[in-house]
């Protein structure tokens, strides 16, 4: 029998195809461990794809509030920011990076469902069916043992009997052999010796039929029972292990199934970096910040020598000195300040006061009085303002600062430069078009319903859908009126730059002569405008601006405006005491600079020194304007 096990274990390890029942028949103990580790481990690893799917679902959730984090919030200000390649090569990866979180979401579903679930479940069936096939075989055991015990029971009695049947015969024997002894102790001692000897007969029958039985219960619980029930148990074991290896590959396959997609999010965030164009973000800075004006021109050379030698001769006042300080300030705006606003703002309204009778010493020590003028709103003056052309330039600088400063703009975007105001009229436009298009939809649909209704009555009232159609006729005509206006702004605005770069061709054309010298006329005057660009080129689309409060709230936005340039000087007849806005105090036979001559109120505006000029009254001076200039004259 041993050498017959010993094969078999050989043929086992050799084909591979082991039965508990014939190589572990006496291992019950061990097997009954070994099950026990089988659900344990079973256990563990389904509680390891439980921690796993936990990992993968937070990881997801991490990656989706990481992606919605820095999402574009609808009406902010980022939103102007992607119109740049590279903002929106990251809005992409990051529309990518949240499908990717989407497929570590089904990862940890499918492992949930698909390996944690069904593992919890086999392994409550696994230990019932263990309890089952563990309780048959302790039932087994349990008979064999008792089989066994009363082999031993009936061997022991056997035994006993035939020792007390031999003490009976040897009693006879001593019995039968002493003469001394009766012939009834004698029979009575054979009785007894025959008696045991028959017990013991029983006895032996009775150990050979337990015997038998023994045998056969012990070979059929070894080669049968305990085979069939371990060949069970080893089932069970077997179908555990293969639960574990289609787990695993369900571990594996439930990653391989989503790699596919996940490459192709990963391939969108590499095609959503190749889509940055450096060239295309470098042109979309231009097309954003382009204001359509041209440089300014060359400055302009202008002779005062004529005028500065006339003024020499009449007073010291004008130096060679203050001449050259005067004349070292350039005309290029970025570099010279402003002049403040209400000097700007402030020429009298009222006529100046006549010129004094008599030089008598009280009359030149008190001087005219200037008039008593009430102040006048700042809006007012800013509109008498608008109609001087010397003042013009300022205005814009004044118009452009003070839109940037309040906010406001216009509905027709004067306040931009040219090449944005023409941006924001077409996408305007645009828009006004998207709506007139998609008020026409609804009234084709609304007047194929009315004919429906017309045609089958029992549908609907025709003529409830008239008041619907007169709405949408109204706001067709707002639309289209909208459209039509803001149509006329843009081919304004469209022909402007087109002039504006024919005139600059032309400029550039005309730059160098024939021998390369450069020519002194130039459109400086109409190339002055600020390049920040907040305000229009044509002085007549300029609106009438709202202030929020006098002039001295903005003295300090306008302080960089260029100097008007002079055009000759004047000698203070009379001392005038420039008491109201806008005016100047001269003392008598002052020499001053001439900035602006007499529009016929009366009043001419001077210049003393850089930063101080105003109003005194044309009567009260001696004008010596240089012919040169446009529009000069004498006053005397």
């Amino acid at each position: 029998m041993h050498s017959n096990r010993g094969l078999s274990r050989r043929n086992c390890l050799e084909t591979m195809s082991c039965s508990w029942g014939t190589e572990l028949w006496d291992q019950f103990d061990n097997l009954e461990k070994h099950t026990q580790w089988g659900i344990e481990f079973l256990e563990r690893y389904t509680k390891f794809v439980k921690e796993r799917s936990e990992i993968e679902l937070s990881y997801a959730k991490q990656i989706r509030n990481l992606s919605k984090k820095y999402q574009l919030k609808k009406n902010s200000k980022e939103e102007e920011e992607f119109k740049y390649s590279t903002c929106r090569a990251f809005l992409m990866t990051l529309n990518e990076l949240n499908d990717y979180a989407g497929q570590h979401e089904v990862i940890a579903e499918n492992l949930s469902t698909q390996i944690t679930a069904e593992l919890s479940r086999y392994t409550q069936e696994l230990k019932a069916e263990r309890k089952s096939h563990f309780h048959d075989g302790r039932r087994a055991q349990q008979y064999i043992e008792n089989s066994w015990k009363q082999l031993e029971s009936s061997k022991r009695r056997f035994e006993r009997d035939c020792k007390e049947a031999d003490r009976a015969q040897h009693y006879f024997d001593k019995m039968d052999a002493d003469i001394n002894v009766t012939k009834a102790d004698v029979e009575k001692a054979k009785q007894q010796a025959q008696m045991r000897h028959q017990v013991a007969e029983d006895s032996k029958n009775e150990y050979l039929t337990y015997l038998q039985k023994f045998n056969k219960d012990q070979h059929e619980h070894y080669y049968t029972l305990i085979p069939h029930i371990f060949q069970r148990i080893q089932e069970m074991e077997e179908r555990r292990v293969g639960r574990v290896r289609e787990s695993m590959r369900v571990y594996t396959e439930v990653e391989h199934k989503v790699l596919p997609i996940v490459s192709k999010c990963l391939d969108g965030m590499t095609k959503a970096a190749e889509s940055i164009e450096p060239k295309m973000d470098s042109k979309q800075v231009v097309e954003s910040y382009k204001s359509g004006f041209e440089p300014p021109g060359d400055v302009e050379f202008e002779d005062y020598s004529v005028s500065m030698k006339r003024a020499v001769s009449e007073s010291s006042f004008l130096n060679a000195r203050g001449e050259s300080r005067r004349r070292s300030r350039s005309k290029l705006w970025p570099l010279l300040k402003r002049n403040k606003l209400m000097s700007l703002l402030a020429s009298p309204r009222q006529p100046p006061p006549p010129p004094p009778t008599s030089p008598s010493p009280d009359g030149l020590l008190n001087g005219p009085q200037s008039p008593q003028q009430p102040k006048e709103p700042l809006s007012q003056r800013l509109n008498d303002f608008m109609g001087t052309k010397h003042k013009m330039h300022c205005l814009r600088s004044l118009k452009r600062g003070l839109s940037l400063k309040l906010g406001t703009g216009q509905e027709d975007y004067s306040h931009l430069p040219p090449e944005q105001r023409r941006k924001k009229l077409q996408a305007k436009l645009n828009d006004i078009n998207k709506d007139i298009q998609k008020e026409m939809d609804q009234r084709d649909a609304l007047t194929k319903m009315k004919d429906v209704y017309i045609k089958n009555p029992h549908l609907g009232d025709p003529d409830s859908i008239d008041p619907r159609l007169e709405e949408i006729t109204q706001s067709l005509e707002k639309l289209q009126l909208e459209a039509h206006k803001f149509e006329g702004w843009l081919t304004e605005v469209e022909r402007k730059l087109l002039e504006k770069g024919s005139e600059s061709q032309r400029t550039q054309s005309s730059h160098f002569d024939s021998q390369g010298n450069t020519p002194l006329t130039n459109n400086y005057g109409q190339n002055r405008e600020s390049p920040d660009g907040s305000y229009t080129e044509d002085p007549s689309t300029e609106t009438t601006m709202q202030f929020k409060s006098r002039s001295t709230e903005f003295d300090d936005e306008f302080d960089d405006e260029e100097p008007l340039p002079t055009i000759g000087t004047c000698k203070a007849l009379y001392p005038f005491e420039g008491q109201n806005e806008g005016t100047i105090s001269m003392a008598e036979s002052e020499m001053l600079y001439v900035i602006e001559e007499d529009k016929g109120d009366g009043w001419t505006r001077v210049r003393r020194n850089e930063d101080e000029e105003g109003y005194v009254p044309t009567s009260y001076i001696k004008l010596f304007l240089d012919m040169n200039a446009k529009g000069a004259k004498t006053y005397i």
